[in-house]
Formats: C-alpha cells, structure tokens, sequence
C-alpha cells in the first residue's frame, strides 16, 4: 500500500509542530516541503511523520519532528544566513526549504554515504569531518540533531558575530535544548529553551563514572 506523505507532512505539522509553541509560519511551509521519508533507510519510510527518533545510520537518528521544529524556531533561522548542521540532515534540508545556505557535516562513513544521497540535487553542501571539528567557521546557525554531554568550544567558535548554535545538552534521562548566542563582540551567552530526550550522537557520551 502506498503512502501519501504530503498528507501525513501536514498531519504532522497539525499534530506535532503548531500544537507544540511553533507558531512560525515560514518555518511550517519549509517543514511541509522538506520530505522526511528520504531520510529513512530501507522499509521505514511509514515512520517518517511519527512521534519518533529514526536511526538513519549505525548510531545516528533524526531526531522527532517536535524537536526539530522547536529547536529550529528558537534558533531564528532567515533566508540567506549560512548553516551548519552537524549530523542534522532533516534540519539542513528544511533550511534550504527556508532559504539558507547549508552545510551538512558527518563523518565519513555510512551515515555520510547515506545522508549524501537522500540529499542529492538539493541546495546543501554535504562534507566529511569528524563533529567535534568543524569543517570551517563563520557561520550565522549551527544546528545539531543529536545530544551531547555539553557543547564543545569548537561549535561556539564556528559562529559569527551574531551567530546561534542550537543544541540538545543531555548529561541523564532528560536533556535541555539550549541557544547559544554570540554577539557582535564576541561575548557567548546561552538560554534554555525546552526539554528533549533525543539519542547521544557517538563520541559525545559522557564519561562513565565508579561508585564504591
């Protein structure tokens, strides 16, 4: 049976993101053209629209429309500002959707070789690089899909004067998305925006710990 994914992106934009504080209506077009499915290895293209985590790649998931949305509408994206989205290629497409000049960054790997075609003939630039190491700087937003214990200094210095970087810091059961924010002179501050349980993108865990 086939299925009508420009139905179920607008049930989704119904169900997930308007009812959920995204009230952004630039924001909700660019989701209702961005088609989620590509993402979505194999047979699981019916979990596209749902209120769930896809794992695209060994250890790297989509994260649900719901935070995707929340954490793009905090962030304030406009058309034209340029991108980085570091293991975030639904949020890179639905910025393109948006008007903005993206990057995507995995490394190099499955999930890369995977998230390179899915986004074929799309307005993104997909390049190799390990997370923790941006590929270059200057960046109006950088977008993570994906959690880490807290957010490295090289994602802060990759932003311009001005620049936002949206992220998921998660250090126990529940995390907290936070924007950071630097301004024109090069102070960083950082406010917290909603809580999100999205999976621990590889080589962010936080350190085991022994109690005796």
């Amino acid at each position: 049976m086939s299925i009508d994914f420009a139905a179920a992106r607008a049930t989704m934009i119904d169900s997930q993101v308007r009812t959920n504080d995204v009230p952004d209506l630039a924001l909700q077009a660019a989701m209702s053209a961005a088609p989620r499915e590509v993402f979505c290895p194999g047979e699981r293209g019916y979990l596209a629209y749902a209120e769930t985590e896809i794992e695209y790649a060994p250890g790297y998931w989509l994260m649900t429309p719901r935070d995707v949305a929340k954490l793009l509408y905090a962030a304030t994206p406009r058309p034209g500002e340029t991108a980085l989205c570091l293991a975030a290629p639904y949020a890179a497409l639905v910025l393109a959707r948006l008007g903005a000049k993206v990057t995507l960054q995995l490394p190099d790997g499955p999930a890369l070789s995977a998230m390179a075609s899915a986004l074929a003939g799309e307005a993104v630039a997909v390049v190799a690089g390990a997370l923790a190491a941006p590929a270059c700087s200057g960046f109006d937003l950088v977008v993570v899909e994906g959690a880490v214990k807290s957010a490295p200094q090289a994602w802060i210095d990759a932003l311009a004067p001005g620049g936002r970087l949206a992220v998921v810091e998660r250090d126990g059961p529940v995390g907290k998305a936070f924007v950071w924010v630097k301004s024109p002179d090069g102070a960083v501050g950082r406010r917290a925006v909603f809580d999100a349980t999205p999976h621990v993108l590889p080589g962010f865990s936080p350190a085991p710990t022994f109690a005796f």
